[in-house]
């Protein structure tokens, strides 16, 4: 039996960050309905905007945060498509929504509201800045409230730097995976106490979250964005091969390891060197610098399949900077399951990303293709108790859309 088999959740979700949730949970089992407006989630034509092609049948960038969903659309300005949501709402052990609050309570969707008609249902809101303050009402997305406000705009570049193109939604995976946390928490509270719960979580504070090390640091001097000929342990840096490739060695235990890098880098002569021996000794000499250029000229004496060997013969975590496209090619990625090929009724064949949190009672999580606007409408309103005639008489009112016409 699949972790989440016999839940369903109801979405009213766009774009990535929210709809991620759901598709996450969908892999663990979940039931997930998506109810989309009469014009749909805006992500169905985003893919132009991440050179990615899409058409009805054939769209891999709706995919990425939308497989293992039944898809519904309703007007939920009218109250016959609000009536019809409420009813799919009934039976439902979670909604999850990207919509703002003040839009929530114009449609009648609020969580006071919806508390009060199902005291089970876990409601499950992604933010752009949090319930409170001065921006709660505000328009937030992955490049403004993560990856501006968050700091990592102005950290993660060398000093003087043009600032991070950051990659889309790259802070919206990461506030999907905070929420459908907080859905399942919140679903083993309500076995306990019967009642359902509210859980937020905003994308700047997930970006904060993220941050930790850094901000907390900073209260003490250290100071982003960090040159990196400046880092506090030179083992834990980027260099470059002869061959013009960026890596990063990572060795935490700079003063164990000191004298077996020396003698890898072919240094010899500094082993057991007084200046360099000890981080605390680099750093309280602010030698940084020197002993990263000895280091980095070093390097640059050799091509990147000689360093990838000689770091992993001697066991020390060595990884070259991967394009995405190489990733594409990674075994190790293909041999967990990370990558999965998806075959589309057109012919066409994508490689999307599988959810990291695996299970041993799901060998194989499913990832079953998105379809077309309102696709299961027709399904899911009849099992809330509809008929085709009230469905068709619905439909000629402009409050929904059956994709299975």
């Amino acid at each position: 039996m699949k972790p989440l088999e016999g839940i369903k959740i109801v979405e009213m979700t766009s774009f990535i960050a929210a709809p991620a949730v759901p598709r996450v949970l969908g892999e663990w089992g979940a039931d997930v309905i998506k109810i989309e407006s009469l014009k749909g989630d805006p992500s169905r034509t985003q893919g132009g905007v991440w050179n990615i092609p899409y058409s009805v049948e054939e769209n891999p960038g709706f995919d990425i945060a939308n497989v293992n969903k039944r898809f519904v659309s309703l007007n939920l300005k009218s109250e016959a498509g609000k009536e019809a949501a409420y009813k799919i709402l009934e039976n439902a052990d979670v909604l999850v929504t990207s919509f703002r609050t003040k839009a929530l309570q114009r449609l009648g969707f609020s969580y006071e509201l919806l508390s009060e008609k199902f005291p089970k249902l876990v409601f499950a809101q992604i933010l752009g800045y949090g319930e409170n303050g001065p921006e709660k009402d505000a328009a937030g997305f992955d490049a403004t409230a993560y990856v501006a406000r968050g700091g990592i705009l102005t950290s993660m570049t060398e000093p003087g730097e043009s600032p991070l193109n950051e990659v889309n939604a790259y802070g919206d995976f990461q506030a999907a995976m905070c929420l459908a946390s907080g859905i399942c928490a919140a679903l083993v509270g309500r076995n306990k106490s019967g009642k359902g719960d509210k859980v937020t979580v905003s994308l700047h504070h997930t970006a904060l979250f993220m941050m930790n090390i850094a901000i907390v640091a900073s209260e003490y001097g250290n100071k982003y964005p960090k040159s990196r000929r400046k880092v506090a342990n030179p083992f834990n840096n980027t260099y470059k091969s002869k061959d013009n490739r960026w890596f990063v060695f990572c060795a935490p235990e700079y003063n164990r390891d000191f004298n077996k890098v020396m003698r890898m880098l072919d240094r010899p002569d500094l082993i057991d060197n007084e200046k360099y021996r000890t981080v605390e000794r680099v750093n309280e000499l602010g030698v940084n610098s020197e002993i990263i250029d000895i280091i980095s000229e070093q390097m640059a004496k050799k091509n990147l399949d000689e360093l990838t060997r000689l770091f992993k013969e001697n066991d020390l975590a060595f990884e070259k900077g991967y394009t995405p496209d190489e990733i594409l090619e990674d075994e190790e990625a293909w041999a967990n399951d990370c990558l999965r090929k998806v075959k589309y009724p057109t012919g066409g064949e994508a490689t999307l990303i599988t959810s990291p949190v695996r299970f041993k009672s799901i060998s194989s999580p499913p990832m079953n293709l998105s379809k077309p606007l309102g696709y299961h409408t027709r399904e899911v309103l009849k099992d809330a108790g509809y008929s085709d005639e009230r469905i068709e008489a619905m439909e000629k009112d402009n409050v929904l859309i059956c994709g299975d016409n």
